[in-house]
């Protein structure tokens, strides 16, 4: 069994969890859950083999794909996965009930997504995303790193390298 501390330190995908601080300890979601999501996430990457940065938000009791991303920033610069995956919950959703959503995503999230993810109150995430969160005391997230690690770090490693 992989330790709460080498999740932490790893780099490949990104799970946002809601906990209050300062427990710090990940809510009961069995790791083939996490794994089942992070595919969705992955999934949504392969939309865009230059840039597979890609992320859903699940409503982790029922299972339930809230909203959905994928990098889109050739069209615009700010739409990173994450971006796109909040503009979808605002529409489908509206601007409210982020704090029971756990986001997966391809990558940790630049400072950026980091920053609207903490303004939005999504419970997650580590420049590394960590600093974000450390400077932020009214956030009560966490971050869990590592998961399917080797698939979303394959994402970047095989990416197309010209449009």
């Amino acid at each position: 069994m992989i330790s709460r501390r080498a999740f932490l330190a790893s780099v490949g995908g990104l799970v946002c969890v809601a906990v209050a601080r300062p427990a710090r300890t990940l809510p009961p979601i069995a790791l083939a859950r996490h794994e089942a999501f992070m595919r969705l996430a992955i999934a949504e990457g392969r939309k865009n083999p230059m840039w597979p940065f890609g992320a859903v938000m699940v409503q982790p009791e029922s299972g339930e794909v809230m909203a959905r991303g994928v990098n889109d920033s050739q069209a615009d610069p700010i739409l990173h996965g994450e971006i796109v995956c909040m503009q979808d919950y605002v529409r489908r959703h509206g601007n409210r009930g982020w704090a029971s959503l756990v986001l997966y995503t391809t990558a940790e999230p630049c400072p950026m997504c980091m920053s609207a993810l903490v303004w939005a109150g999504i419970p997650q995430i580590e420049i590394k995303a960590k600093a974000v969160v450390d400077a932020s005391p009214f956030y009560k997230g966490m971050l869990l790193g590592g998961v399917l690690q080797a698939e979303t770090d394959r994402l970047f490693m095989d990416r197309r390298k010209t449009p």
